[in-house]
């Protein structure tokens, strides 16, 4: 039974990857390498190829470059096997508790690494003399990468804080500006996010696509605390929020990750119902797109205005935004939010630890690998501090010049990561079902909280429940 729930909690925690895009495949093309300026952390590149090979375990795509990276500069053979969501955890479990010596990298997301810790499957980063670099990193990012006694089991190569990505040309037509101070003020708190659908809704736009948009920026509390189960008053005022989104007519009534959801990043987009978001209406597909715009030619359309993503969220509109290139630009949400990343580490079972940990190096510590990365991935934010300064004043075109990096450094200052739990997927799911169980009228609120709870109490009956 302890292995079932090990693999359950593990299970929980990856399927948050299998949306994001920290695992997003950059450019083939993009520029390779950039001169390092400033006296380098780095791994031992200049060193001849050992011979051995190491091979990696991931969730994420991206790190398909970098093992092709590490071998073009090392000679080291890497193989590199890119796991679906839905199995990983099987996997890294079944293969390391039955002893298997590889693979010797494996990776977590921060939902699933409190339980890997646990259960031994990262080796012990401190023995390889990871503190020395303790001050090269975010300060969150190196925090999460710690077990519960303050040793290093990973690091990562990005920060993820979240942000609000709205259309400047929108923002201006409607409110006279673009600036992303003043455009931020739009969204400080739920009521004025609630007030600035309805004048955009007047104006002939919607505000999100979905109503899931300020998902990120609900979690400014842990759900569990000492052993109790929390609902804060800011998880039941996010409830109310995407009600009446929801409710009141004001997003394109699209789901997340669909067809019509991406659509709107690069322009019109049909207004759907809400049987067509909830599935009670199937005669839309909105999973394939060539049916989908066969379906809808005749609906009435609007534009997006915004939409809530970490920083990986560069990536997504990047490959979405088409003809709005330009025309975009990054504000805060109503509060300091995060989601995904991606953590490397070293199988507690590899017989090739020194080896690996010069990968961990290169990956995450490296400074001419950081600079490779900003330029391959067109924009991901990489985490090594000398790394964002150096890139501080760095303007992207897709945001109107805007410069990211320092924007989202500020934003990760705010990042507590201490609120992060093994429960968070599980309970955060189930959170997530009350709010639609209510906005469409299946139950009524207060039926839908205790549904919530006894889901939370038969599948964690160690967490205490204060109805």
């Amino acid at each position: 039974m302890r292995l079932k729930k090990i693999a359950a909690l593990l299970l929980a925690g990856s399927m948050a990857l299998s949306a994001t895009a920290c695992g997003t495949k950059a450019s083939q093309d993009a520029k390779q390498g950039s001169d390092n300026k400033s006296g380098a952390v780095s791994s031992s590149t200049d060193t001849k190829a050992s011979g051995e090979k190491l091979v990696v375990w991931t969730l994420a795509v991206d790190l398909e470059q970098f093992g092709q990276r590490y071998t073009e500069k090392t000679g080291t053979e890497v193989e590199t096997v890119v796991i679906a969501p839905d199995d990983y955890a099987t996997k890294v479990q079944t293969a390391l508790m039955g002893g298997e010596k590889e693979p010797d990298i494996i990776v977590g997301e921060p939902q699933m690494l409190e339980d890997m810790y646990d259960n031994g499957f990262f080796a012990d980063l401190n023995e390889m003399g990871a503190q020395d670099y303790a001050d090269k990193v975010v300060d969150y990012v190196w925090k999460v990468g710690q077990d519960k006694d303050g040793i290093q089991r990973a690091i990562s190569y990005q920060i993820t804080p979240a942000g609000i990505y709205y259309r400047r040309d929108i923002a201006k037509t409607v409110f006279g500006t673009d600036d992303p101070e003043e455009v931020g003020k739009l969204f400080k708190d739920y009521p004025t996010i609630l007030t600035t659908a309805e004048t955009l809704k007047k104006a002939g736009y919607r505000i999100f696509a979905s109503d899931a948009e300020m998902n990120y920026f609900s979690g400014d509390s842990a759900w569990v605390v000492d052993g109790k189960l929390n609902v804060a008053q800011a998880r039941k005022d996010y409830m109310d929020l995407a009600i009446e989104l929801y409710q009141k007519d004001l997003t394109a009534y699209a789901n997340q990750w669909s067809t019509p959801w991406y659509q709107g990043m690069a322009g019109e987009v049909p207004i759907l119902t809400a049987d067509i978001q909830n599935y009670s209406d199937d005669s839309v597909n909105v999973w394939d797109a060539d049916q989908f715009a066969d379906s809808t030619k005749d609906m009435d359309k609007t534009q997006i205005f915004a939409y809530g993503l970490p920083s990986w969220g560069v990536i997504t509109l990047r490959d979405n935004v088409k003809e709005t290139s330009g025309n975009w630009g990054v504000c805060s949400g109503p509060s300091y939010g995060f989601g995904g990343g991606t953590y490397i580490g070293i199988s507690a079972n590899s017989q090739k630890k020194d080896l690996a940990w010069d990968y961990v190096k290169f990956c995450t510590l490296d400074e001419d690998t950081a600079n490779w990365w900003i330029e391959a991935s067109q924009g991901d934010t990489v985490a090594l501090k000398s790394v964002l300064e150096q890139h501080k004043d760095d303007e992207n075109k897709v945001y109107g010049g805007q410069k990211l990096y320092s924007f989202w450094q500020k934003q990760a200052e705010g990042i507590d990561y201490s609120k992060v739990t093994r429960y968070d997927k599980v309970i955060g799911d189930a959170w997530g079902q009350a709010i639609s169980s209510v906005k469409t009228g299946q139950s009524t609120k207060e039926e839908a909280i205790n549904n919530f709870y006894d889901t939370v109490q038969s599948t964690y009956p160690e967490i205490q429940i204060e109805r």
